[in-house]
């Protein structure tokens, strides 16, 4: 590879082949034009020179045929959402759901907006994620039952992805006692976070095969590629360094960095535990998702070496050890689901009993507690899936 000093890079001219940090660290693809805020991120790095097979050249980079691809597969796309959605709000009479279901709309927009128009609009998403803030924290409870499960019109892995990980970031940022300028530039950056994988060719992130040695230090590239969309568009420096840092970790055992505890901004440490709670519980093309109690344990169990404590401690006060949204078994061998946190037992939460109503002729909720009704374990997918297809419900 050649080596080309950062001091004769110039803004809004391109490479004609991909460019690196350090002969294997991907920075920019060539498509994507350097800029005065890529060349001061570079010097504020005191990064000296950077490397690529291709050379400096004025003219942009394109591959025609490949970029009318793309951009056909994006119109597709799109008309494949549109359809769910036009389906799904045909159903929805829930407001919170319909309340989540427009959110998402609205990332993948700006998601799709950026991959094909290249621009951001930073005030329009700040008053989208101040709206969306609010909504979240009157409507708490119901919103975390509902994302439980991913709905079936998250179809946008980004769009869905970025969407949870916001609610749980927001979660996170209330139980800590954000105030509200910070936990609306909190929602901005989770749901952001991941915009450097438009740069990226989707079958990086959802491949069904093992990616060679390539791929992956190219989709790794990612948290770089977002901190230099996001700077070019001048938002705020914390919301670039929460893209760049969310896959850092206490440890130092993180990228592209490899930043310890003490160096990672605040916003990156709660996007790392959100961001990963999010994947642990989704599900992808290659693998089945962890339901939201074993997410929960995997994370606590790397409390204090991959994730911030206090921030991993908000996670399980604000959701709860077994997660709102939960199927679960009870000690007296009734089946329940979990509907609301113990603010002070994370352990015991609270659970309507399936099937049975009170007096009054609702749904019969009880808390668990150590001495009385507990829970005794989650229920598999496929368990709640054979109990509900039985008709046998606490029968």
């Amino acid at each position: 590879m050649n080596a080309i000093p950062v001091k004769e890079l110039k803004d809004g001219i391109y490479f004609t082949d991909d460019v690196y940090l350090d002969q294997n660290f991907l920075l920019l693809t060539k498509e994507i034009p350097v800029t005065n805020a890529f060349i001061k991120a570079l010097m504020d790095w005191e990064v000296k020179s950077v490397y690529s097979e291709g050379e400096l050249t004025d003219t942009e980079v394109t591959e025609p045929a490949e970029s009318e691809e793309i951009t056909r597969e994006l119109e597709k796309d799109r008309d494949k959402n549109k359809t769910a959605f036009d389906f799904e709000e045909e159903k929805v009479s829930d407001p919170v759901m319909k309340g989540i279901l427009d959110f998402y709309k609205y990332v993948e927009t700006v998601y799709n907006h950026y991959s094909v128009k290249k621009n951001l609009s930073p005030q329009e998403i700040s008053d989208k994620a101040r709206d969306f803030c609010e909504f979240v924290k009157n409507n708490k409870t119901k919103v975390l039952s509902l994302v439980a499960f991913p709905p079936e019109a998250f179809k946008n892995y980004l769009a869905s992805h970025s969407v949870r990980s916001t609610i749980f970031s927001i979660v996170i940022g209330l139980q800590l006692k954000f105030p509200n300028h910070k936990l609306i530039e909190l929602t901005v950056s989770a749901m952001l976070h991941e915009i450097g994988m438009v740069c990226l060719p989707q079958q990086f992130f959802m491949s069904r095969r093992a990616l060679t040695p390539q791929e992956k230090k190219m989709l790794a590239a990612h948290p770089v590629l977002s901190y230099n969309i996001l700077r070019e568009a001048s938002f705020p420096v914390s919301v670039c360094l929460a893209a760049i840092e969310h896959h850092e970790r206490m440890n130092g055992g993180g990228y592209p960095r490899n930043l310890d505890g003490s160096k990672i901004s605040v916003y990156a440490r709660i996007i790392a535990v959100a961001c990963s709670f999010e994947a642990i519980t989704s599900s992808r093309p290659y693998r089945e998702g962890k339901d939201s109690h074993l997410g929960v344990m995997d994370i606590m169990r790397n409390s204090g070496k991959l994730y911030d404590e206090s921030v991993v401690k908000a996670l399980v006060y604000a959701i709860s050890i077994y997660p709102i949204g939960l199927y679960v078994l009870l000690s007296n061998g009734k089946i329940g689901q979990v509907v609301d946190v113990n603010l002070i037992l994370p352990k015991y939460p609270i659970v309507k009993v399936l099937g049975e109503t009170d007096a009054s002729g609702k749904n019969r909720v009880i808390p668990t507690t150590q001495i009385g009704v507990h829970i005794e374990r989650p229920l598999t997918k496929q368990e709640w899936e054979n109990i509900k297809a039985s008709g046998n419900i606490n029968r």
